[in-house]
């Protein structure tokens, strides 16, 4: 498996600029190159995670890749996205997953929103006049977003440019791939949530914030483009999160919130200098997103 077929920039930046109009295409999940961002930080937890709370993290990954592998509806693992044939449009999976992504595209842009706001006040950006103004702005650009383009040549990518703000482009491998309502909405916050933060990153300030507390549990170093694609997976996992809890089902509740995350699920496990790997995504969103762990373990059926 080579590099740059799932959570990576198709073109660096600065090989865009060169190439064509001054946007930017995102990757699953990624907006622009990385680039040194400041703000405040977190004023939540710091230090890194007890012994204890680092065991229940592990059981919480290992709970969400079993119920991938006894799903039926599971997502299929990144990597093995990567190794499927090119999918053609028209075909019967893509159409049904563009159908799907289409349906909860207004369900997830309201979550985004929700989590946006969540996180501001959470992180105590909500006493910020000028910040409030950022955080509307950044809703009213998530408002204007009312298409699923599907692209074969982007294979098991989802992509936003932001000179077509109003788009989302998702390869049609990855249409097909996420196979439930949970697993496409928990993508498409994230490609919303690069829509929100605009072509001059105006929630810097909230990634910041949230990264540097990301870091400060897990050791891991998370800056630069690693803050703002992990900003995206966490509003991702939240706004599943309330769609579960707002949406009763018969299915299980732990399955149902698996499906956020479980595309990371891989058997190779790489990463790079603007992305975590995909098992460490899983790791570090669970270290900030206590609640999460403690539903995936405490609601297992």
């Amino acid at each position: 498996m080579t590099l740059g077929r799932y959570h990576r920039v198709i073109l660096s930046a600065s090989l865009l600029l060169c190439l064509c109009a001054p946007s930017f295409n995102t990757a699953y999940a990624q907006k622009g190159a990385a680039s040194g961002k400041s703000g405040s930080h977190s004023a939540g937890p710091r230090g890194e995670m007890s012994a204890p709370a680092r065991a229940l993290v592990e059981q919480a990954i290992e709970v969400i890749c079993r119920e991938r592998k006894l799903d039926p509806v599971g997502s299929m693992p990144i990597d093995e996205m990567q190794a499927r044939p090119s999918l053609p449009v028209h075909t019967t999976e893509a159409q049904v997953g563009l159908a799907r992504a289409q349906k909860v595209l207004p369900v997830a842009k309201n979550l985004v929103i929700t989590a946006l706001k969540q996180l501001a006040a959470e992180y105590g950006f909500h006493k910020s006049n000028r910040y409030q103004v950022r955080i509307q702005q950044a809703i009213n650009r998530v408002q204007e977003v009312k298409r699923i383009r599907p692209d074969m040549e982007s294979r098991d990518n989802a992509s936003v440019y932001l000179s077509r703000p109003h788009t989302i482009t998702f390869g049609t491998i990855f249409l097909a791939g996420l196979k439930s309502d949970e697993g496409m909405i928990s993508v498409l916050a994230h490609e919303l949530m690069h829509i929100a933060d605009g072509n001059a990153d105006s929630l810097r300030a909230l990634v910041a914030a949230v990264s540097g507390r990301a870091s400060a549990l897990t050791g891991i170093d998370i800056r630069g483009q690693r803050g703002e694609e992990l900003m995206c997976d966490l509003i991702g996992a939240m706004a599943v999160s309330a769609y579960v809890a707002d949406s009763p089902s018969y299915e299980s509740i732990t399955r149902r919130l698996a499906r956020s995350v479980e595309h990371n699920c891989v058997d190779i496990d790489e990463g790079d200098e603007d992305h975590l790997s995909p098992r460490n995504t899983i790791r570090v969103l669970l270290a900030i997103h206590p609640m999460l762990v403690r539903d995936l373990i405490n609601t297992r059926q």
